[in-house]
């Protein structure tokens, strides 16, 4: 249950932005800005707001892998899976990043501090493996950078 502080946030972006054609996005958008993720309680509001069924808006959520749906860690580790990385080494690399994050993808720490997501393209082909911390890309990840990153995020 989101606390209830979060939904005058969802409220303010359902208000900042239901006035713009395809509002969907942008509402979902600000409310993950401002409250860190996708409150179960925000769908009905959000598709009562745009006069859409709750099964649409659940759709939208669920299609982006972007959207979250329950907070994510302090740290957010993202490591690319598509076929690039994969061929060069990717594969070690995850295995040895899970195994030091102590998670495994999709999964966030129990003490809250990272999250691990696999995505499926960083754009960082020429650079493979890579991941993306907190927003900052690294290419050309061995195992060796994986353990100095799983340090870094669980300091």
């Amino acid at each position: 249950m989101p606390a209830t502080d979060e939904m005058p946030l969802v409220r303010a972006a359902i208000d900042s932005h239901c006035g713009v054609e395809g509002a969907a996005l942008p509402i979902l958008l600000a409310v993950q800005e401002t409250v860190g993720y996708i409150p179960d309680d925000a769908l009905p509001m959000i598709a009562e707001a745009l006069n859409v069924s709750r099964a649409e808006m659940h759709g939208i959520v669920s299609f982006y892998h972007d959207f979250r749906r329950e907070p994510a860690g302090r740290h957010v580790v993202k490591l690319c899976r598509a076929e690039a990385c994969q061929a060069m080494g990717g594969r070690e690399v995850a295995e040895r990043l899970s195994r030091k994050l102590g998670v495994d993808f999709g999964e966030t720490s129990p003490d809250g501090r990272v999250t691990l997501e696999a995505v499926y393209c960083l754009g960082l082909c020429a650079c493979a493996p890579a991941v993306m911390v907190d927003g900052r890309v690294v290419g050309r990840l061995d195992g060796e950078a994986a353990e100095r990153i799983a340090k870094e995020v669980q300091a």
